[in-house]
């Protein structure tokens, strides 16, 4: 009795998940629970040793002791002698300090203490020479900035990691799975900023090398690029060319989010738009990043219906539209009132006949202009580059005839 009464205030004491304790409960499995929990218990004595430990770090006490001393570190940063070479001379700070100080950051991360990771980071990084190690804190502190919730600073660590996965010297195979880990850790920035998706269209529709990654890759994230287009009126231009990666990618990955678009704009089919609307709701209501914008993806996809289907109609029954928009009839006509007034759609509706006459929509001029000179700069590239070449061949012809 003694021995289970001992294990049970161990079990409680180190927070055993409540699956494991059911599981025990049920299968009364007490003697593989009790092995497992020797080995939290050895996880957790090492842990703690290595935490006790980092303190009494030969090379890293200088360090520590600089970063503990708030004011000296500002007074150092003012006059700018927070250097190597100065604190090797006056604060006793090694190569092997700075090292050390890596691999404490890395244990602190690793251990859920991000604000003191994300603080050794920042100092190993004006310290160290090792473009390699930069490159690594770099993640690190950008992991560490999210984690925290930091979304301003993880946004320029964004940028400062594109720009250095461009420019270093790695193979191709490399850059694209370091395009890919970006992507992937981009989603906690763009769902929790208010401009994020904006920036998530930038990203990944107006960059080549991105759009090529996700196609590549991990084509599910075309998921969250099609909700931030869905839910951003300023970016509509770039549903065309949405709609054909998600034609293209068609085989690879779809879900009722991807779908939606494709009914709507590829098939016209309003029957499998409604639907795959339905479906939608139930996709966003259990995704992490996008259960927060649920509300107004579902208000603008009904936007896109209602747009789509006045394009190719001039009279439209109210409530077989309200049933396109998954909706109940007076509530699709205030909807649609309220979207006439605000969106100053050249329509009115006629009470009588439950019926919304649309009036001529002609093509904005603007939006014509913009179509029809979009691939003007890669064509005038193409021509630039076929000059070239043909150039070149001319000349070496030229030559190899004059010897």
């Amino acid at each position: 009795m003694a021995q289970k009464t001992c294990f049970v205030r161990n079990l409680i004491f180190c927070q055993i998940h409540p699956w494991l304790i059911s599981q025990w409960v049920f299968t009364n499995n007490f003697m593989k629970l009790k092995q497992f929990l020797k080995t939290c218990w050895k996880k957790r004595a090492k842990v703690l040793g290595e935490l006790k430990g980092w303190p009494e770090n030969e090379h890293l006490k200088p360090l520590l002791a600089l970063m503990d001393d708030q004011e000296l570190l500002k007074s150092l940063r003012e006059r700018k002698a927070f250097s190597t070479h100065y604190l090797s001379q006056h604060h006793g700070v090694t190569a092997a300090g700075i090292n050390a100080l890596y691999d404490y950051a890395k244990f602190q991360f690793d251990t859920g203490n991000y604000s003191g990771a994300l603080e050794s980071l920042i100092h190993f990084r004006a310290l160290s020479d090792d473009q390699e190690k930069c490159f690594s804190a770099l993640w690190g502190k950008f992991a560490a900035e999210i984690l925290m919730h930091e979304w301003e600073k993880a946004s320029e660590d964004l940028s400062k990691l594109k720009d250095l996965i461009e420019s270093r010297n790695a193979s191709p195979l490399v850059q694209l799975q370091q395009r890919t880990w970006l992507i992937h850790w981009s989603l906690f920035i763009f769902f929790n900023n208010p401009n994020g998706r904006n920036g998530i269209i930038e990203l990944f529709i107006n960059s080549d090398k991105y759009l090529n990654t996700i196609q590549t890759t991990c084509p599910h994230i075309l998921r969250y690029l099609t909700s931030a287009v869905i839910t951003n009126k300023r970016k509509r231009t770039v549903l065309s060319q949405l709609v054909k990666v998600i034609q293209q990618e068609s085989y690879t990955y779809k879900d009722p989010i991807t779908e939606f678009l494709e009914c709507l704009y590829v098939h016209f089919d309003f029957e499998g738009a409604q639907q795959k609307l339905r479906e939608c709701e139930k996709v966003l209501s259990n995704d992490f990043f996008l259960v927060a914008c649920q509300d107004e993806f579902m208000e603008n996809a009904r936007l896109f219906i209602f747009e789509t289907y006045c394009r190719i109609h001039q009279c439209i029954d109210i409530s077989m539209l309200a049933q396109k928009l998954n909706m109940d009839q007076e509530a699709a006509e205030r909807w649609i009132v309220n979207l006439i007034r605000n969106a100053k759609f050249d329509a009115k509706i006629d009470s009588a006949a439950n019926q919304v006459i649309m009036g001529t929509l002609y093509p904005n001029v603007y939006q014509q202009v913009i179509e029809k000179t979009k691939g003007i700069k890669f064509r005038s590239k193409l021509v630039a580059s076929n000059l070239d070449k043909k150039t070149s061949t001319y000349s070496r012809g030229e030559e190899g005839r004059a010897k």
